[in-house]
C-alpha cells in the first residue's frame, strides 16, 4: 500500500477531520466497482477543507473532489492519492429573492434532487431539467450537466471555490468558461458551492414538468442497475445512445459489465463487474462505432487510478 504511517499521522494532525484509509471505491461509486483509494477525506466545513487541500498540495499528494460519486470509474489498481468527499457541504439557502425571481445557493455536496425539490416547493422554475439526475451540485457545475434542453450554465450566477493555497474565491457567470459537458477550471480548484438564478413560475406546471422528466428517465434509463450515468457525450447531430443502438450494441457484455438493453449510452454493472471489464466494454463500443461510422465518441465519464 500506499502511504507510510508518518504521512497518515501528519494528515490526521494537520487536517483534523474524518478520514478513511485504503477505502474500496466500489463502496462509493455509483457503478459499484473499483480498487482501493489511499485516503478518503470527509471535511465537515470550509476550515477543514482548506487545511486538507493545503496539506495534500504541500505534500504533492494528488487529490480529487467527489460528491455523489457518479460519472466516475476508479481503476481496479486503486487511486494513489486522496479523494475529498464534499458530502457534508449540503446547505441550501436563498440569497436573494423578489416577486419575479430568486437566487439560491447550494453546497457542492447537495444532491441535485434536493435543489430541484426546494425550487418546486418555492415555485421557482429553471432547474426542472435536473430532475432525476443522480449527481451533486459540485459535479453538475464541473461537468456542466444538462438534459431535456437545459444546462447548468444557463442558471449558474456564480460559484465558490477553494484553491490549492486554501484560499476562498468566487467567480461570476461572466468569468466562467462553460463548454459542452465541461467547465474549464484548474483541476486543483475545489468547487464548494454555487448560486443559481431561478424564475418564479406556476407550481403546478413546475411539478408536472418534473414528474414528466422523471417518468421519461425511468422508462428509458436502466435505473435498476448500478451505472456511472451516460458514458459518452452526444455528438452535435445525433445522440450517442441512438448511434450505439443502431449498430446493434445493446446487450453486449464483458463479464458482468453490459451495454444496457434499455439505453445504449449506459453501461451497467449486472452484479460483480470489475473496473477493467467496464473500461474494456467502453473501448469496445467506442472502437466499433468508429470502425462502422467514422465517429470517435468522447467519454463523459472520468476514469482515474491505476489499472
Amino acid at each position: 500500500m500506499a502511504w507510510e504511517d508518518s504521512l497518515r499521522e501528519d494528515l490526521r494532525r494537520n487536517y483534523g477531520g474524518a478520514v478513511l484509509f485504503d477505502e474500496p471505491a466500489a463502496r462509493h461509486t455509483s457503478i459499484r466497482a473499483g480498487g482501493k483509494i489511499d485516503a478518503v477525506l470527509f471535511p465537515a466545513n470550509q476550515e477543514e477543507l482548506s487545511r486538507a487541500i493545503v496539506f495534500l498540495h504541500n505534500n504533492n499528494v494528488p487529490y480529487l473532489p467527489v460528491g455523489n460519486w457518479t460519472n466516475l470509474i476508479v481503476n481496479d489498481g486503486g487511486f494513489r492519492g486522496a479523494f475529498i468527499s464534499l458530502s457534508r457541504f449540503r446547505e441550501i439557502k436563498n440569497v436573494f429573492q423578489t416577486e419575479k425571481d430568486a437566487v439560491v445557493f447550494a453546497g457542492a455536496g447537495c444532491p441535485l434532487s434536493e435543489l430541484v425539490k426546494k425550487a418546486k416547493e418555492e415555485s421557482l422554475s429553471g432547474i426542472e431539467f435536473c430532475a432525476g439526475i443522480p449527481g451533486s451540485i459540485g459535479g453538475a457545475i464541473r461537468m456542466n450537466a444538462g438534459a431535456f434542453g437545459g444546462e447548468i450554465k444557463d442558471i449558474v450566477e456564480r460559484i465558490t471555490i477553494i484553491d490549492k493555497s486554501g484560499v476562498l474565491k468566487t467567480f461570476s457567470h461572466e468569468q466562467l468558461n462553460f463548454r459542452y459537458r465541461n467547465l474549464v477550471l484548474p483541476a486543483e480548484m475545489v468547487i464548494i458551492g454555487g448560486s443559481f438564478h431561478l424564475m418564479r413560475g406556476d407550481r403546478k406546471k413546475i411539478e408536472d414538468r418534473i414528474e414528466k422528466i422523471i417518468r421519461e428517465r425511468s422508462e428509458k434509463q436502466p435505473l435498476e442497475f448500478p451505472s456511472a450515468g451516460s458514458i459518452f457525450k452526444n455528438p452535435v447531430d445525433c445522440p450517442a445512445g441512438k448511434i450505439i443502438d443502431e449498430l446493434g450494441l445493446k446487450g453486449i457484455a464483458i463479464g458482468d459489465a453490459q451495454v444496457s438493453k434499455k439505453h445504449g449510452n449506459f453501461i451497467v454493472n449486472r452484479k460483480n463487474a470489475t473496473a477493467a471489464e467496464i473500461i474494456s466494454l467502453i473501448e469496445m463500443v467506442r472502437q466499433t462505432v468508429f470502425q462502422k461510422t467514422g465517429r470517435m465518441l468522447e467519454s463523459e465519464v472520468k476514469v482515474v487510478g491505476e489499472a
